[in-house]
């Protein structure tokens, strides 16, 4: 697939690098000659320096023959603009566009071929705003991603001591929960996957992502940890938009302040909120943390754009006694440093929105893809076309499928129905198949598995 990406930034680079591995021919712009060298030096791809939106750029980019346009630059007129251009010069098929500002996205009738055509929007705080609500909703949860429209969830959790399953093996799954279905999708044991079997046995810091019924997600956290009360007292550092976005979203569930430096922003906040406490100040004031009991909060989410300030708010609200503490983290670099530490849960803006992009990017008819483990591991949900003859999967039973080397099926979705995979369940045709990669390389083997021969259409 040729693509044109706009943006060498954070996104647009973590974008390059997942498209890159996967035979993608892939071209990215930018106006900044030390982001395209730094990209072109690690990965085989080509590199345009100037701005996306011009028609002379694009054409230089390939967009003559491109089948998609990717624009995540920094600028939403921008990404808008190179759009209108890519439909109105070179009718490029597909065209995804960042945009943030909320005036744009209120519009509905606004992106459409007969005014600005973008066929996919990306609001990357409103995908952040999404991740950090589920994380709350489930105590203990490292990472929570939806499927099948939320039917199905796949959860990532740290096994603790003192875990009712920590030290068994996973088939007394099914003794300690009769009435629970679930599945053991991979474990990551010192950042080094392990395909699970039944008698697989659960250890200490096991990193172990698991997929149940919505329903259900409570009671499998609750085997593999010790059990958490809800979250009812929350404390937000930074009212940007995503911060406000967050508040808006769950203000009437939870007893919640918000700490935000700028007077002016502190004002709009007030204005724009019911019932949440909107304090100006600095997070990182320990006489203000202690003042407002910053012990007795059942979390602090640090969600301002500096990550050396989420850093050190978060730190100093752990040691001040807050019970979980959250925080942004946009340097990749960085995560892996402080997540399971003081920090119980690091959140990488860009792998949130990389999940969105690539759920359009990928070949076949994947519903949803998401981005696991800092882009080491992906989670897809992909439909099953075709029959017997035209198919490699539809009328075969699990176990008689060639998944590429570390890939196991979570579960398959049927009208409606959650069904946990097993060996003898038989894929049929529209079944929605959620697929578990702990190498993302393999993702164009999957593709490939599940495309229909021509002979079914």
């Amino acid at each position: 697939m040729k693509i044109i990406i706009l943006g060498a930034g954070q996104v647009g680079g973590t974008l390059a690098e997942h498209l890159a591995s996967e035979s993608n021919d892939i071209t990215v712009v930018d106006t900044d000659s030390e982001r395209l060298r730094s990209l072109g030096d690690r990965l085989d791809i080509r590199t345009i320096q100037g701005i996306g939106s011009y028609p002379t750029i694009l054409r230089q980019a390939g967009a003559d023959d491109a089948d998609m346009l990717v624009a995540v630059t920094s600028s939403d007129e921008t990404n808008m603009m190179a759009c209108q251009v890519a439909y109105t010069l070179f009718s490029t098929p597909t065209k995804i566009a960042r945009v943030r500002a909320s005036a744009y996205l209120i519009r509905s009738d606004l992106f459409c071929n007969e005014a600005i055509p973008v066929d996919v929007l990306i609001s990357p705080e409103q995908v952040v705003t999404n991740y950090i609500k589920r994380l709350i909703e489930y105590p203990g949860a490292l990472q929570v991603v939806d499927f099948a429209e939320g039917k199905v969830q796949l959860v990532a959790v740290r096994a603790y001591y003192g875990g009712p399953l920590v030290g068994q093996e996973l088939r007394q799954i099914r003794e300690h929960m009769p009435h629970v279905n679930t599945r053991v999708a991979a474990i990551f044991r010192r950042n080094r996957p392990i395909l699970p079997t039944g008698d697989t046995i659960i250890e200490v810091d096991d990193e172990v992502f698991f997929l149940a019924a919505k329903a259900d997600i409570k009671a499998v956290i609750s085997e593999l940890r010790r059990k958490e009360d809800d979250y009812r007292r929350l404390v937000i550092a930074g009212g940007g938009n995503i911060g406000e976005r967050l508040a808006e979203a769950i203000e009437s569930r939870y007893q919640l302040k918000i700490i935000e430096s700028s007077p002016a922003r502190c004002r709009h906040l007030s204005d724009r909120l019911d019932s949440a406490v909107v304090l100006q100040g600095s997070a990182s004031d320990k006489h203000l943390l202690m003042e407002e009991n910053i012990d007795e909060a059942d979390i602090f989410l640090a969600l301002t754009n500096d990550d050396e300030a989420n850093i050190m708010s978060s730190l100093l609200a752990k040691r001040l006694g807050a019970r979980k503490v959250m925080s942004i983290i946009n340097n990749p670099a960085y995560v892996d440093l402080v997540q399971g530490g003081e920090i119980d849960v690091a959140i990488s803006p860009q792998m949130a929105t990389i999940g969105s992009l690539l759920t359009h990017v990928r070949r076949g008819d994947i519903v949803t893809a998401h981005s696991l483990r800092r882009g080491a591991a992906e989670a897809i949900e992909v439909i099953a076309h075709g029959d017997a003859s035209a198919s490699k999967v539809v009328g075969r039973a699990i176990s008689q499928l060639k998944l590429p080397a570390g890939t196991t099926i979570g579960a398959i979705v049927r009208n409606d129905r959650v069904l946990l995979a097993n060996d003898d369940l038989v894929i049929e045709t529209n079944d929605h198949v959620i697929l578990f990669l702990v190498d993302k390389a393999n993702v164009r083997n999957v593709e490939l598995l599940f495309q229909a021969g021509l002979a079914f259409f």
